[in-house]
Formats: structure tokens, sequence, C-alpha cells
């Protein structure tokens, strides 16, 4: 079942680029592993994926390890939100940084970086929709904030990432945070999930995170 939906998703994707008015034909399909535990990530691994996505760092450290000595080609990223006093396990740990969202953990990570280089990239997650209760940089402070991250703190930030209102059109936040990508020279978009991937691929998106259409239903202690 697991590998039918992974097919699936992977197929939607294709389709989607197809029907995409863009150049750029490449997407990443992050596949969400938060609540699962590694036996399921096994099962997608034997079915070819290798990229992966984990919102929490001590779930991550749970689960990943043993399986990235498996699998040395396996790419972690991080898609929820890093207190700062974990950002040197979450080094450990993970590839791909995709929720930088404030100047504390911008240094923080910077700091550690200067003490062991590793080889990372990182996305700036913007709060497109101006929601108090999320996390994200807000839109009319994004320009500085990229700009502190790159030329201040010479983090390699190479995107940006978002997660639309639940009850706003996710297309008008896609086609938003793309404009912010756009005037600042950054290519890489993490944008769209299990039931908006397709709309977010046409909309630009180079990484898409998708769990539930993969692993199916979550289950939440």
């Amino acid at each position: 079942m697991l590998s039918e939906n992974l097919q699936v998703v992977k197929t939607n994707i294709v389709k989607a680029l197809e029907e995409a008015p863009r150049k750029d034909k490449n997407v990443t399909l992050v596949a969400v592993g938060k609540t699962y535990d590694a036996d399921v990530m096994r099962q997608a691994l034997t079915a070819g994926q290798r990229v992966f996505g984990e919102n929490r760092v001590q779930e991550a450290a749970g689960k990943w390890p043993e399986l990235v000595e498996e699998y040395s080609d396996i790419e972690l990223h991080l898609i929820g939100p890093l207190q700062t006093n974990k950002v040197k396990q979450a080094l450990e740990l993970f590839d791909v940084f995709q929720t930088i969202d404030r100047l504390k953990l911008a240094k923080s990570l910077a700091k550690e970086l200067e003490k062991t280089p590793k080889d990372i990239r990182c996305f700036i997650q913007v709060n497109t929709g101006n929601e108090p209760q999320k996390a994200g940089i807000l839109p009319d402070e994004a320009d500085d904030f990229i700009k502190t991250c790159r030329e201040d703190l010479n983090l390699p930030i190479v995107g940006l990432m978002c997660i639309p209102p639940v009850d706003e059109e996710a297309g008008l936040h896609f086609a938003y945070l793309k404009k912010i990508a756009d005037r600042n020279g950054l290519n890489e978009l993490s944008m769209g999930m299990s039931g908006d991937y397709e709309a977010a691929i046409g909309f630009g998106a180079t990484h898409v995170r998708v769990g539930s259409a993969i692993f199916g239903k979550r289950e939440y202690a």
C-alpha cells in the first residue's frame, strides 16, 4: 500500500509539472515522517524514497541515525520549529533546515556552523498569512531578514517555505511566496502538502512536503 501511494504521488507530481507553465521541471518530494516509526520509514526507503522531512528533533533522533547508517544517500529535512537549544543536535541529524523563522535562531545556527562546518541548505519560513499563532517571518520583514541571513550571518539560504492558512486559497499564498523569492534571487520554494501539492507545483514549488498521502492517516498519541 505504501509503495502504491508513493507511486501515485510521484505520478501526480509528473502530471502537475507537465501542466505547469514553468521551465524548471524538477520537484523534490519530501516524504514527511512525523508520527510514523522507523519501520514505516524503512518501507519507504525500500520503495526508493530518499528525501524525508521531520517536524521534531527528538523524534528524528529516535529513528533516523540507524537508517542513515544503512542508507547513506538519505537527505533529511527539518520542517518543524527549532528551539535554539537544539541547534547543535539538529545539525548532527539534518541536511536541510526549512524553518529559519527568527533572528535568534539564525544567529545560533550561524554560530554552530562556524564551530562544526557542515554542508547544509536553509529555507526561510515566511508567515504569508500574518497569522499570530504561526511561526515565520512576516512578509513585510522578509527582504531585510533574507539580507541579514545571507550577508551578515553568511547562512546558506537557498529558498523560502510557507504554510498557508487553512481557511484561505492556498494558491494566493504560493504566488505571494514566489514573488518574494524572485525579488531576492532565491530559486527554491518549499510549498504544498498532501492536500495541495499539485497546485503548489503550478505556482513554482521546487519542494513539496507530503505525509498522509504516502503513509496514511496519522494517529496522534
